[in-house]
């Protein structure tokens, strides 16, 4: 008998781990500790709309509308019913099939990202204008074009070693440039600094050289000031942060002073599931500052928690890219495990008063149905990208890379 042939009946030997079906084959190959981590977030989540509900429930309940306390929380709920089939379907395509997906739909929602400022087509809510649909049905294109933004940013990347001729550092320039200009529209600054961000470390992961990298890094602080000086939301917001009025009990600085006395009231260990009560004072208390609400109720201690995860997620991923031989692979996990953690870091950081207030969800955590739809699809697509059979590289007749001898 050949080795191939030893080696496919040792599989069928070993029962559940040779089981080959379509689920089989995901369970095995998919890293639980990265689904694990994921799902423990939505349980978090969950947990803290529920407490959050309360208060935007009040906050936005009028004369002619009453909502009901947890109605942000049922609404969340259904939420993850949708999300999590999305985010387990997405993780068992074959890694080309997740790319070629991902580079039609960053094509299709960069599209609806001009169809956003078109007067009369895109929804405008506080002052931005960033969903498109009506009711129930409004979604915010930005959300969903991030992972397929990355997905296809990494698969330009990675042609380096394929074609050498092509400008793509400049091609993927042209692409982050031309999207931040349209999130600067709407006006969405916390989604520019998300796409930037992503792209600069793709950059650097990819090994574009010192000189190209110093001159975008020194493009950064230029950029700033340009937003600064000709971008007014991003003026008052700056103010607002740096130069702040104690005797002003209303403006531009109120939602991070508001956030940040929620986020410390409840102490260490918090004042317990529902017993909050500077939270009611909170606005989008269930959907930006929600990291506030945990402080709040569960405290300071689960806020810590709650980075740590995040952080075990970012983590685990660049460790598992180390061996990674896939150029694309390891471009694209990179890039959405970045993405996951700027996010949250920049959202704690306005929580906390460390940054100004940007509009940003705390990830798998915030209420919203575009956002958690969307990181699910993000994680479905990190889940593709990092999936690898630990049985198969502990085999003597597979290669590291799978191939069999």
């Amino acid at each position: 008998m050949s080795t191939r042939a030893g080696f496919r009946g040792r599989l069928k030997e070993r029962g559940g781990r040779g089981d080959r079906s379509p689920l089989g084959t995901w369970f095995w190959d998919t890293d639980r500790v990265l689904l694990l981590l994921t799902f423990a977030l939505i349980a978090v989540g969950l947990l803290a709309v529920a407490a959050a509900s309360p208060a935007s429930a009040v906050r936005y309940s009028g004369e002619q509308l009453k909502i009901a306390p947890l109605y942000y929380f049922w609404r969340q709920v259904m939420w993850v019913a949708v999300s999590l089939p999305v985010m387990i379907g997405i993780s068992m395509l074959p890694a080309n099939v997740a790319r070629r997906a991902a580079v039609i739909g960053a094509a299709g929602f960069g599209a609806m990202l001009v169809l956003v400022l078109i007067p009369g087509v895109g929804v405008e809510v506080n002052g931005a204008k960033r969903w498109l649909g009506v009711s129930i049905a409004q979604f915010q294109p930005s959300e969903f074009l991030k992972p397929c933004f990355i997905v296809t940013v990494a698969w330009l990347l990675s042609l380096r070693s394929k074609e050498d001729g092509l400008p793509l550092t400049a091609i993927t320039f042209a692409m982050t440039a031309t999207v931040a200009g349209l999130l600067m529209l709407q006006p969405d600054f916390g989604q520019t600094i998300v796409f930037s961000t992503v792209w600069m470390v793709l950059l650097m992961i990819a090994g574009t050289p010192i000189r190209t990298l110093a001159a975008f890094f020194a493009m950064a602080p230029v950029g700033v000031g340009a937003a600064y000086l000709f971008y007014g939301t991003a003026r008052a917001r700056i103010d607002a942060f740096l130069f702040r009025d104690p005797n002003e009990a209303e403006g531009a600085h109120f939602q991070t002073d508001a956030a940040h006395a929620t986020l410390t009231s409840g102490g260490w260990t918090g004042t317990g599931p529902g017993a909050g009560t500077v939270k009611f004072g909170l606005p989008e208390a269930h959907t930006d500052y929600i990291f506030s609400v945990i402080g709040e109720e569960f405290g300071l201690i689960a806020c810590m928690v709650i980075a740590v995860l995040f952080l075990a997620i970012v983590v685990r991923v660049f460790v598992k890219m180390l061996d990674e031989q896939d150029s694309f692979k390891l471009l694209a996990a990179s890039g959405l495990a970045t993405q996951f953690g700027v996010q949250a870091m920049v959202s704690m950081a306005v929580n906390t008063g460390l940054a100004p207030s940007k509009g940003m969800t705390l990830p798998f955590i915030s209420y919203g149905g575009s956002s958690m739809i969307a990181l699910s699809i993000g994680m479905g697509l990190l889940l593709a990208f990092t999936r690898r059979n630990p049985f198969l590289l502990r085999s003597p007749y597979v290669t590291r890379w799978g191939a069999a001898q």
